[in-house]
């Protein structure tokens, strides 16, 4: 087994809550383009799953690839379940836009062998590439593969990033919907309180340089960070509307705007431009974090995994909106997907893996970092989470909140966002310029992905 370094990441009253606030989530249909200007690969449904199956072999092996964060996933499968043959590859998870999976996939094609059986990815533009006629990689699951109970079971609009055309290609391991991030014993020390809207946050910051140098409100050092502060504001900078379509502006007066903040933030120092994960931010900014918007996920993930603050400190606020939105909007980071390959020759010990870890207590509950997308795992992490004592606050009501404010303008494409801004932006700021300034080249570079992907752009 081979590792990779890490990537990324109440009763009946809380179920319901749950499934009421997620219905608005999670983010556009994932629209993708075709190659050779075919459709799905479920157009052409054969075989018991509406789709032609290779020879089964229910004693096969399945190959599982998982990012380092979800390698508790596979090794709590394979521990509650001996008798399924298993391999576990840990892989980059796709992580800041690498497009791994699908580059192996297509030489795996091309070699007529190789493929895995089940694939984790941290983001959720493959359904955009897999499902697509003349590659036909992915399963479809909603077709028998997997029952309409379990599918039921998520909430309402988590598979909605891997629907196309009424067939959903993937199950979602999370939601990752933004929210507010803070250090109420640092607010308390500092007297501040904590902000509701992006105007607030800016004029705290401001405080913060002032007052409390070294201080930090935010991070725009990783390749998510538009996904973080573009998609809350509204930004149009990747708007699918259909399979062969996008809107793109990146010019729009709310890009420029959320662009000035960073800036702004970047210039007094309250604004990290170090990567989140890595060891220099850690060493030299983990102890100084004040607030952090950024998704569900970074409770676990950052706050008790990386930077480890103690106990008793961390609380979590509704998301961040601009004063004059009506209503009220977030943007998402991720919220990983599984999906079965279509070569797989054990789709059944296949199917039993993707479901297990997206809705067993044993990994969702017990270990998993972020908010299930599953409900029923969903109620009883809320639940977990509070009863540890490591929270400030409540954590259930805004996390619960923010799913169901996640602009729904953000799409999610056959290309990567975070590859591009990675290349473009933080290159960018690397060199010295302000993320406005570059606001025209991101556009250049989002049409030329889009128009290499079969997508028209307009403005």
């Amino acid at each position: 087994m081979n590792h990779a370094r890490v990537t990324r990441g109440g009763g009946r009253r809380v179920a319901a809550l749950v499934a009421t606030a997620a219905a608005g989530t999670l983010l556009l249909a994932a629209c993708g383009s075709s190659s050779d200007g075919g459709g799905t690969s479920a157009d052409k449904a054969t075989g018991p799953y509406g789709f032609e199956t290779v020879a089964q072999d229910a004693k096969a092996p399945i190959t599982v690839w998982v990012d380092s964060t979800r390698l508790a996933a596979a090794q709590a499968f394979e521990k509650a379940n001996p008798g399924t043959p298993i391999k576990i590859v840990s892989y980059d998870g796709n992580a800041n836009g690498s497009n791994t999976f699908k580059t192996k996939m297509a030489l795996f094609d091309k070699a007529g062998s190789g493929w895995p059986d089940v694939v984790f990815t941290t983001d959720n533009n493959s359904a955009s590439w897999g499902s697509q006629d003349g590659t036909g990689s992915l399963a479809p699951l909603n077709k028998g593969l997997v029952t309409q109970p379990v599918l039921d079971g998520f909430a309402k609009g988590a598979m909605d990033v891997c629907t196309i055309d009424g067939t959903t290609y993937c199950l979602r391991n999370d939601l990752a919907q933004n929210v507010l991030w803070y250090n109420q014993k640092l607010m308390d020390q500092f007297g501040y309180s904590v902000p509701t809207t992006w105007e607030d946050y800016t004029a705290l910051a401001d405080k913060v340089a002032a007052e409390h140098p070294g201080y930090l409100v935010g991070t725009a050092g990783d390749a998510w960070a538009p996904e973080i502060y573009m998609w809350a504001a509204e930004c149009p900078a990747n708007k699918v509307n259909d399979a062969k379509s996008m809107t793109v502006n990146t010019t729009d007066p709310n890009c420029v705007r959320a662009a000035k903040m960073l800036d702004h933030l970047i210039a007094n120092k309250t604004m990290s431009t170090l990567s989140l994960f890595g060891p220099e931010f850690v060493k030299q900014q983990g102890d100084k974090v004040l607030m952090l918007p950024g998704p569900s996920w970074y409770g676990g993930a950052v706050f008790q995994g990386t930077i480890k603050t103690p106990k008793g400190e961390i609380g979590v606020a509704p998301a961040l909106h601009w004063a004059d939105q009506d209503p009220p909007s977030t943007g998402n980071v991720g919220g990983g997907t599984w999906w079965i390959t279509s070569h797989s020759k054990n789709l059944k010990a296949a199917r039993d893996f993707a479901v297990w870890v997206t809705t067993s207590d044993a990994y969702q509950v017990a270990l998993a970092p972020g908010f299930p997308a599953d409900t029923a795992a969903a109620t009883k992490w809320l639940q977990k989470q509070q009863s540890s004592g490591y929270w400030a606050n409540d954590i259930a009501r805004p996390i619960i909140s923010a799913a169901g404010q996640v602009w729904p303008g953000w799409g999610s494409a056959a290309f990567s966002q975070e590859a591009i801004w990675a290349k473009v932006v933080q290159s960018g700021m690397a060199k010295g310029d302000t993320i406005e300034s570059l606001l025209p080249a991101w556009q250049t570079e989002i049409e030329n992905q889009a128009q290499v992907n079969g997508y028209s752009v307009t403005k």
